[in-house]
C-alpha cells in the first residue's frame, strides 16, 4: 500500500483515477482505518486530502443555504452558530456520532459518502434536501443526496471520483427539524433505527429514515395535518413511514424496529413543530451575510 498527499484537488482526482478500483480517500479515517484493520478494505493507494489547498471551505454560509467541504467535521457542525439555528436535526445527529475524539475527526461528507443506511447524519440531510457535487477527471456533476444512495455501501460516486462538496438549502421560514435515534449503547453503536423530521409553517412533514431499508429513505413531504389530533398523526405516520422495510439482525428484530421507528418519528415531528420560530432562521450579520467555518 502507498500513501499520497496531494496539494490540489486535481492531483487527488488524478491519483484516484489512475487506480479507480483499489484507491481510497483518507480524510477523517474513522471508518476507513477500522475497515483496513479488519481487512475488509485493502487499498493499494491512500489519497490523503487533508492538505489539499483548493478544497471547498469546511462551512460556507450564504443566503440560499450552506455549503460543506470534505474536511467539515461533526464537531465543526455542532459548534457553528448558523448550522445550529438552521439545521437543528443535523446538529443533533452530528452530536451523537461516536465520542468527542471521533467527532473531531469524522467528516460530514464521508459519513454520507460511505453509503451506510445507518449513518447518523444521512436522515437529516435527506429530509433537508441536501445535494452533493461529485468530481472526476471528466468534470463535475450534482445529485440530490436521496438519489446519491443506491444501496447499502453503494453510491453514485464511482471509483476514481470524489465528493467535493455538499449543499443544504436554507429552510423555509417558520420551519424546523429534529432528530431521534435508538441504539443499544449511546455513542458506540450503529443506529437500530433513526428519524429526522422537518415540519414547515403549515405543519407539512418530511422525514428521513435511517437503518430501516437498504438506503437512507425519504418520506414526504406529506399533506398538512393537525399535529394535536392523534388520528391525523397516525394517518400521517402511515404515509410517511410506508417506505420503511426494517430487517431482523443482531441489533433488533423487525417488529421492534417497526414499533420504535413509529415512536421516534412521532417524537421528532412534535419536537420539530415546537421549535418553529422565525428567529431560528435569522442570518447573523457575519462577514456581510456570509460565515466561514
Amino acid at each position: 500500500m502507498r500513501y499520497y498527499r496531494p496539494a490540489t484537488t486535481a492531483e487527488a482526482i488524478a491519483a484516484l483515477a489512475a487506480e479507480p478500483r483499489t484507491s481510497r480517500i483518507l480524510v477523517g479515517g474513522t471508518d476507513l482505518l477500522v475497515a483496513m484493520r479488519h481487512q475488509k478494505v485493502e487499498p493499494t493507494l491512500l489519497v490523503d486530502i487533508k492538505s489539499v489547498q483548493d478544497l471547498v471551505e469546511p462551512i460556507t454560509v450564504e443566503d440560499e443555504g450552506i455549503t460543506f467541504g470534505p474536511t467539515a467535521t461533526m464537531s465543526d457542525l455542532v459548534a457553528h452558530s448558523v448550522v445550529r439555528q438552521w439545521f437543528p436535526s443535523l446538529v443533533e445527529a452530528a452530536a451523537l456520532v461516536g465520542s468527542v475524539a471521533i467527532r473531531n475527526r469524522a467528516s460530514l461528507i464521508a459519513n454520507s459518502a460511505n453509503g451506510s443506511p445507518a449513518a447518523d447524519t444521512s436522515p437529516p440531510l435527506v429530509a433537508l434536501n441536501a445535494s452533493v457535487t461529485i468530481s472526476s477527471v471528466n468534470g463535475e456533476r450534482a445529485h440530490s443526496l436521496r438519489e446519491f444512495f443506491l444501496g447499502s455501501r453503494r453510491t453514485l460516486c464511482c471509483g476514481g471520483e470524489m465528493v467535493t462538496s455538499m449543499w443544504v438549502p436554507r429552510p423555509a421560514p417558520r420551519s424546523s427539524s429534529a432528530f431521534e435515534r435508538m441504539t443499544r449503547r449511546r455513542g458506540v453503536d450503529l443506529a437500530t433505527c433513526s428519524v429526522a423530521a422537518v415540519v414547515d409553517v403549515d405543519s407539512a412533514v418530511t422525514v428521513g429514515l435511517g437503518a430501516v431499508g437498504p438506503t437512507t429513505l425519504l418520506g414526504g413531504p406529506g399533506a398538512s395535518f393537525d399535529l394535536s389530533s392523534p388520528e391525523q398523526m397516525e394517518r400521517a405516520l402511515d404515509a410517511l413511514l410506508a417506505a420503511a422495510t426494517p430487517i431482523e439482525d443482531i441489533r433488533a428484530g423487525k417488529p421492534y424496529r417497526t414499533a420504535m421507528l413509529r415512536l421516534l418519528a412521532k417524537r421528532a415531528i412534535l419536537r420539530a413543530a415546537e421549535q418553529r420560530t422565525d428567529e431560528n432562521l435569522a442570518l447573523p450579520d457575519v462577514l456581510g451575510g456570509r460565515s466561514g467555518g
